[in-house]
């Protein structure tokens, strides 16, 4: 059933603090906490990012719960478990535009047939917005870092023991994948 009337950017600031939600089709779709080993890999990925960022520039590493303003027809914002953007300037507003470098680390409830066809929408509609790389990162299989492009119709695939990287994203950077368990 569709609301009485669509979902705005105003309602995503009035989501409770420390809240996660996004908009799809004119909908506020509230997002679960995520456990221990999910927020803790997201954390680890967030801090090499940034540590990039710091050293070479080129945009800026955004933490989970970041919301970024886009406008698709079924869809107005993201809310990454990760991300990086190109603009550097940030203001107490949502980013504008998708990041180009997005992360989705898997929870619990990111498994079977129903959650792998949300995530590859998910997938899509960031490529349509510009995103250039998008990880989806599972915890649970061996292959932990599928590495999803715009421009490549299938992913990159990385296991532990290997290093995942997100180019043309962000160039040079890289993670090893034995570092989202530490």
């Amino acid at each position: 059933m569709k609301p009485a009337s669509p979902a705005s950017i105003d309602d995503l600031y009035r989501v409770p603090e420390h809240g996660k939600a996004e908009i799809v089709d004119d909908e506020l779709v509230l997002m679960s906490p995520t456990g221990g080993r999910p927020s803790a890999a997201s954390g680890a990925i967030f801090a090499r990012l940034r540590e990039h960022q710091r050293k070479f520039g080129g945009g800026r590493a955004y933490p989970d719960n970041t919301g970024f303003v886009v406008r698709l027809p079924h869809r107005r914002s993201f809310s990454p478990d990760v991300s990086f953007q190109r603009s550097t300037e940030t203001t107490m507003k949502f980013p504008e535009g998708a990041p180009i470098f997005a992360v989705e680390v898997r929870s619990e409830g990111d498994y079977g047939p129903a959650a792998e066809e949300l995530l590859a929408r998910k997938r899509a509609d960031y490529f349509a917005a510009g995103t250039l790389v998008v990880w989806d990162v599972d915890l649970l299989g061996p292959d932990v870092v599928r590495v999803h492009r715009a421009n490549a119709s299938l992913p990159t695939i990385y296991r532990r023991g290997e290093v995942a990287e997100a180019e043309p994203a962000v160039h040079g950077w890289h993670m090893p994948v034995d570092g989202l368990f530490e």
